[in-house]
Parts: C-alpha cells; sequence; structure tokens
C-alpha cells in the first residue's frame, strides 16, 4: 500500500540516522536523499521536495543546537517540521457540526473519484457521532447511481431520497434537502454527478445546485491516485463554486498519494478526511503532525485511544497508557491491555502507535497472533494476584499449578513470560533514550 511504502521509506531513512555513531555533514546529506528519494517515488512535485530537502538540510547543519537536545534529535524535528508544512500544517481541519442542527455538506467532483463511496463512509463515521444523517441523490446523469447510493444509505444506516424520474438533478437536491429539514435530520449529504473540469454544462449545474441549497459546506471529493493533478482539479471546482474542504479518496493503492496529499495541500483548501481503504469504515480525519508521526514511525497515542473509542470499549486509563510506554508495567497491566487489544487488530499495529516502538522492537516482539493472545489471557486468568503483580516470583511448582489450572503446558507460560520480559526490555530501552522536544506537543522521539 502506498502509504505503508512511504512510510516505510521515510521511517528507514531515519533508522539510519538513529544508528549512525555521529551525525555529521555526510550521514545528514544521505538522510536528505533517501527523503527525496521516498517523496519523489510518491509523486511529491520536484520543486516542493528539493524546496523541503534544502530546509532539512540547512536546519540540521546550520541552527545552533538548544540546550539539551543532540544534533540526531534536531534532524528528527527537523523533519518532522518540514514534512508537516509541506502536508498543511500543524493545524487539523475535524468536522464541527452541531448536534440538532441541520448541516447541508454537498460533494462534488470528477466522475470516478469516489463520491458515492465517500457519502457511505461520512454517513458512517458521523452516525459513529451520534448524528442522523440523510443522503439526497441529485445524481441524475450517470446510470445506477440512484440504486447505488440507496443500498449504500441502507447499509450505513442513513436516510434515503431521489427521484429516478426527474431530469432536473437541481429540483432533486432542493426536495431533498427541504425534506429531511422537515424530520429534524442532523446531517444532509447530497450527492452530484460526477463532472470534469472541462464540462461547462456539469459545472454551471453544480453552481446552480449549490445557489439553490445554499449548503453550509461544499465538499470537494479527490481521487489520491490522480496525483499532483489534483491541484488543477481543486483550483478548477474552486473557482466554480467555494470549495470548503476536501475528502481525499484511494491513499491506500497509489503511489502517487503523497503527490495528492502536497497538490492540495498547496491550494490551501483544508482536507478534512482520506480515504485509508474500501470499507465504509476506513475514513479518518486528516491530521498532517499525526500523518507525519506516522510517516516517521514515531507512534501516536492519541490516535490509539481514538480507535478505542470508535470501537466502543473502554480505553485504556492515563495511569496504564504511562506504565506500558516507562516499561513499569506488569503481567496485570498487560492482560486489560490484551482485552483491548484483541478488538484492535494485530498487536504489532498497537506497539507502533506507541512512540517510538514501531521503529525499535524486533519482528519477533510483535509477532502476537490472536491465538496466542488468547492462551495467554487463560494462563493469567489462573495466576495469583500477586503472580501478575510480581511475575519474577513464578518458580518451578508455580509454574505447573498455573499450566494444569490453565489448561496449558508449562511451555506456555515460559513462552508468555519470555514475550512480557523482552516487550518491557525494550520498551524500558527506547524510553530512557527518549526526550521531550520544544515545539512538538506532547510528542516523544527516540534518540
Amino acid at each position: 500500500m502506498v502509504l505503508d511504502s512511504l512510510s516505510g521509506s521515510i521511517s528507514n531513512a531515519i533508522k539510519k540516522l538513529l544508528k549512525a555513531p555521529v551525525v555529521d555533514e555526510k550521514v545528514v546529506k544521505e538522510l536528505v536523499r533517501d527523503i527525496q528519494r521516498a517523496l519523489l517515488q510518491s509523486d511529491v512535485n520536484v520543486k516542493l521536495v528539493f524546496e523541503l530537502s534544502k530546509n532539512i538540510e540547512s536546519k540540521i547543519l546550520e541552527e545552533e543546537l538548544p540546550p539539551g537536545i543532540t544534533r540526531r534529535e534536531l534532524a528528527v524535528k527537523a523533519v518532522y517540521d518540514e514534512l508537516t508544512a509541506l502536508l498543511g500544517g500543524e493545524k487539523a481541519h475535524p468536522p464541527k457540526y452541531a448536534k440538532g442542527k441541520t448541516t447541508v455538506v454537498m460533494l462534488v467532483g470528477i466522475q470516478g473519484s469516489g463520491k458515492t463511496t465517500t457519502a457511505s463512509k461520512l454517513t458512517w463515521y458521523f452516525k459513529r457521532q451520534g448524528f442522523s444523517v440523510g443522503l439526497v441523490c441529485a445524481d441524475n446523469f450517470r446510470a445506477g447511481a440512484y440504486d447505488q447510493l440507496s443500498q449504500l444509505a441502507g447499509k450505513a444506516g442513513a436516510e434515503f431520497y431521489g427521484e429516478r424520474d426527474n431530469k432536473s438533478s437541481v429540483e432533486i437536491a432542493r426536495n431533498g434537502m427541504r425534506k429531511f429539514k422537515e424530520k429534524g435530520i442532523e446531517l444532509i449529504l447530497v450527492d452530484t454527478a460526477g463532472r470534469h473540469k472541462n464540462e461547462s454544462d456539469l459545472m454551471d449545474e453544480m453552481r446552480q445546485i449549490a445557489e439553490a441549497i445554499n449548503p453550509d459546506e461544499i465538499m470537494l471529493v479527490l481521487d489520491g491516485t490522480i496525483g499532483q493533478q489534483a491541484m488543477q482539479q481543486a483550483e478548477a471546482f474552486n473557482q466554480s463554486t467555494r470549495i470548503g474542504t476536501i475528502f481525499l479518496t484511494k491513499l491506500d493503492g497509489s503511489a502517487r498519494g503523497g503527490g495528492a496529499l502536497s497538490a492540495v495541500a498547496a491550494t490551501k483548501a483544508p482536507i478534512r478526511f482520506i480515504g485509508t481503504g474500501e470499507g465504509i469504515e476506513e475514513v479518518e480525519v486528516f491530521n498532517p503532525p499525526r500523518f507525519v508521526g506516522r510517516l516517521l514511525g514515531m507512534g501516536d497515542i492519541e490516535a490509539l485511544v481514538e480507535k478505542v473509542k470508535e470501537l466502543q470499549i473502554a480505553a485504556p486509563s492515563k495511569e496504564t497508557v504511562s506504565a506500558m510506554v516507562s516499561g513499569r508495567f506488569t503481567l496485570k497491566d498487560l492482560y486489560a491491555q490484551m482485552q483491548t487489544i484483541r478488538k484492535m487488530g494485530p498487536f504489532s499495529k498497537i506497539l507502533q502507535s506507541l512512540p517510538g516502538l514501531g521503529m525499535s522492537l524486533p519482528k519477533e516482539a510483535m509477532d502476537v497472533t490472536e491465538e496466542r493472545m488468547k492462551r495467554w489471557m487463560v494462563i493469567m486468568q489462573s495466576m495469583t494476584e500477586e503472580e501478575l503483580t510480581e511475575p519474577h516470583i513464578i518458580d518451578g511448582s508455580r509454574a505447573r499449578r498455573i499450566a494444569r489450572g490453565s489448561g496449558t503446558k508449562p511451555k506456555d507460560l515460559k513462552e508468555l513470560l519470555d514475550q512480557y520480559k523482552m516487550s518491557k526490555k525494550y520498551i524500558k530501552q527506547i524510553v530512557t533514550k527518549q526526550k521531550r522536544l520544544p515545539g512538538i506537543k506532547g510528542r516523544s522521539f527516540t534518540r
């Protein structure tokens, strides 16, 4: 996948820097070349790439080191700052629609950009936020648009409005909006016909719809696979009608995703959402700092906690998260976290959400299957409170008793304890190397 590829290339460049005995000019230039290569392969504009790399190099080699900060740490911060600026800056643009009030969002974009699928993703997202959602099919141009949106509305849990035989998309949009407003629907999504920047008639129709329904927001849906052309599309639509925000789709399957991200950011139109897969649940608010944190392999605890909330399960307490990150956690803490982790996907994904661990834990420390995790939890259920809190007291007789009580073998217990010790060891090593960098809120970095 493109984001995995881009993230892998950039995080590998950071790894090389972190492993270098000395961060000198040669190491910095190699870091810059690696980042240039990764961004160019992801179709980021050549001019932007060289401006970014020039800024990174000058910041690392020419800026005076702040007290207590190493050149290595300054290099990571420089890369973070420049990539964040490239993708839109420190500020995210989460939706702020009010509950109990009607908000109308009009979706526009070229044909094939994924507007109808995007409508279902937005429905899923906002239904989980507690909003009532209504979908209006104002696309009477594409055959099958009515049926497709009707089916997706049903799947996502939204109300649907459309008129098969009405030739006026303007009337359909106006009628649908009026009906949903009367019913008190909180979020009305109006899906319009796909159009191209050179199709003057359709662009005029889009303008007419916007004038007829006066939406609170016009969201441009852009295909992430079109790379740097995204900027031209965004500018063309913005000239026809006021584009408020952008939803960037298909960032999971094209080597041009970086180009689309940077090109759209250059238009100054905020990217509100990104689609990260084909499923209706694969959508997230675009947050440049968090996105860059993933690219660098630095992780993001905030993203981890948000994922827990989305799945409607109990988020780990601040004390538990602090214990995990600092390396002080016990088997009792581990059990509590496994209950959460099992609902969130592979253990490796969770460890990668903790600062520094994504780049530093060995593969064997993250290779935890669902089956092994279930077995380990049964084993921990057979332990005493003292054994969970102080696992070092588990000797041969205790191990045999625990194995009998859990219906497992002593080697299974040994595997659990080895995994626990290895994870604790590496977490502790990472934390002892971490220092907080000024200018990056709440984010820690590996030296």
